[in-house]
């Protein structure tokens, strides 16, 4: 029995591989020629190349099988949710733009652009303001849901679902009160009344809308024609020159069927006369009564609404929670 025997320069770089060989029935030819004897001592026995690695443990396997299960996890973001809530929130920034350009569009008609402490001077409130509160609100939260939805940031989803949350409570918090103070809110109301009845020719946005408020619920001031004696164009003092004194806006006046043309000077110097004839030329009855009277005839198309927008909006919270819900599985299975 003999063993292979190399040259020392003949051997692999690396010592990490030399391991004994075991001894060979039929060597193969000497490096020193056929026939020829190693020198004694300066051989070494050379492994098969390259090493086998060790065998894995049942374990180790296991823990691989498992590894390899998670990291392919099966969750993903639904495309359905994904795209539906696009969908949804699209309409609402596309009319966010369009209440934004209307509003501003109506402010620079008016020379508020150029001006803006005009906003400030007013008694009453500005239309325009309430158009432009709406569309940020709608423009912010509509870009917030479509960003976050088509690019799956987590943070933008949230920011919508938490805003669409915090304005339906103040909804409910809004009607419940209003139902469980009834007096409160009246006597407020009368105040935001008169207090736009006093601006009424200051801003003819606040014109056009209490001229329709009472054409439409045909009514005038808040309680009554008298409520006008608040307006300094209105008012039948001695020391008011103005040439609507005593009267009142077209807008109280009751329609001739007979006429096919507006006549704007129909309330002039109405309430110079007598009471009893004020109901033959216009409407006796105040804007907020008729407003109390109309709720309870109309109450079944309020909850209507109510219960639409409601709707719409936990509607708008079930699609963001869901798909923030895939977007947190898919990046938890991403971490195994």
């Amino acid at each position: 029995m003999s063993a292979l025997w190399v040259l020392p320069d003949q051997l692999p770089s690396s010592p990490s591989f030399l391991y004994p060989l075991p001894a060979l029935s039929h060597p193969p030819n000497s490096v020193f020629g056929e026939g020829a004897e190693s020198p004694a001592g300066v051989g070494l026995a050379l492994s098969s190349w390259p090493p086998r690695p060790p065998p894995r443990s049942h374990e180790a396997g296991a823990a691989s099988r498992k590894m390899h299960y998670y990291r392919y996890s099966s969750a993903e973001v639904s495309c359905w949710y994904k795209y539906l809530l696009f969908s949804y929130n699209i309409v609402f920034w596309l009319a966010g733009v369009v209440f934004l350009g209307v509003g501003l569009w109506a402010w620079s008609e008016k020379g508020v652009l150029s001006d803006l402490t005009k906003v400030t001077r007013m008694h009453g409130i500005d239309p325009v303001v309430l158009v432009l509160m709406v569309g940020v609100v709608m423009f912010t939260l509509g870009f917030a849901g479509c960003v976050g939805a088509l690019r799956e940031n987590i943070c933008l989803l949230k920011f919508f679902c938490g805003a669409i949350v915090l304005i339906f409570f103040l909804e409910l918090a809004v009607a419940v009160l209003a139902f469980l103070f009834q007096d409160w809110v009246r006597d407020r109301f009368r105040e935001f009344f008169e207090s736009n009845i006093r601006s009424y020719r200051d801003d003819i946005d606040l014109q056009n809308l209490i001229d329709s408020l009472q054409k439409a619920n045909q009514c005038c001031g808040a309680y009554g024609p008298e409520d006008w004696d608040l307006n300094v164009y209105f008012n039948c003092s001695g020391a008011s020159y103005s040439r609507e004194k005593c009267g009142v806006p077209f807008s109280c006046c009751v329609p001739d069927p007979a006429q096919k043309v507006v006549n704007t000077q129909c309330g002039y110097d109405v309430r110079t006369q007598l009471k009893g004839k004020w109901e033959e030329s216009i409407f006796t009855k105040g804007c907020i009564p008729a407003l109390e009277g109309w709720l309870p005839r109309n109450i079944y198309i309020v909850a209507g609404v109510f219960i639409a927008i409601s709707l719409l909006q936990i509607f708008g919270i079930f699609l963001a929670r869901t798909l923030i819900s895939d977007i947190e599985a898919v990046k938890a299975g991403h971490h195994f």
